[in-house]
């Protein structure tokens, strides 16, 4: 929590800067925003996980653009962001009388309020190329799964399938998350843009995590509406 204190009043800071400086030039815009969240979860080590697949998830919330230079402008946003991951096993397991297999099929989302602090570059007037950090809270989250199996022996074969959907243990996780996103957008009125980012998770999900670190990573893309 003092952490994302901290981000807020970093933020606050920049914001009053800015609309100091805008005052008597461009002015200050405010919009709305929602998308599409294609998010997993990579391990500090770099290792890749086949059985990990991306999934889907949204984002809709606010924000204000404060231009600080001709074609520089900082946008910050305040978020509902739905991220996660999902993953399927396989297991099989063989011997002189028996064949056993087993199938998991999972998914886990995390929900966050995001904060993203933008630094954007106009290439052109309604072309933009856009970076900076992400501060987020988690609020909670929902881990679900499948589990089927088939047993045969000689001439029987036994199938069974187990379903879970559990509200996850927040004493596990970090409440905050910190990122860095990267994007672009383009406008194609005064008012309506197509968005996209990606941030890549810095933190740890994971509380006193003593294996390698477990990081969110989302790709956004989306439409923006700004009011003139």
């Amino acid at each position: 929590m003092k952490k994302l204190i901290l981000g807020l009043a970093l933020t606050g800071s920049l914001l009053v800067n800015a609309q100091e400086k805008t005052k008597s030039s461009l002015p200050v815009t405010f919009g709305v925003k929602a998308g599409f969240n294609g998010s997993t979860l990579t391990k500090s080590s770099g290792e890749y996980d086949n059985d990990t697949k991306l999934k889907a998830g949204f984002n809709a919330g606010v924000f204000a653009n404060i231009p600080v230079a001709e074609k520089f402008s900082i946008q910050p946003e305040l978020l509902f962001n739905q991220i996660g991951s999902k993953g399927e096993d396989k297991y099989k397991f063989y011997s002189s009388y028996q064949i056993f297999t087993q199938e998991y099929d999972y998914k886990l989302t995390l929900n966050y309020i995001a904060l993203p602090v933008m630094v954007q570059y106009n290439i052109l007037p309604q072309l933009y190329v856009e970076a900076g950090p992400e501060f987020g809270i988690l609020l909670g989250g929902k881990s679900k799964g499948e589990s089927t199996y088939t047993e045969t022996s000689g001439n029987t074969t036994t199938t069974g399938t187990q379903t879970y959907s559990n509200k996850i243990p927040m004493g596990l996780y970090n409440k905050f998350n910190f990122g860095i996103g990267i994007g672009a957008g383009y406008y194609f009125t005064q008012n309506l843009a197509a968005t996209a980012r990606f941030t890549a998770g810095i933190t740890d999900i994971i509380k006193d995590n003593p294996g390698d670190a477990i990081r969110n990573n989302v790709f956004q893309i989306g439409l923006a509406y700004k009011f003139k």
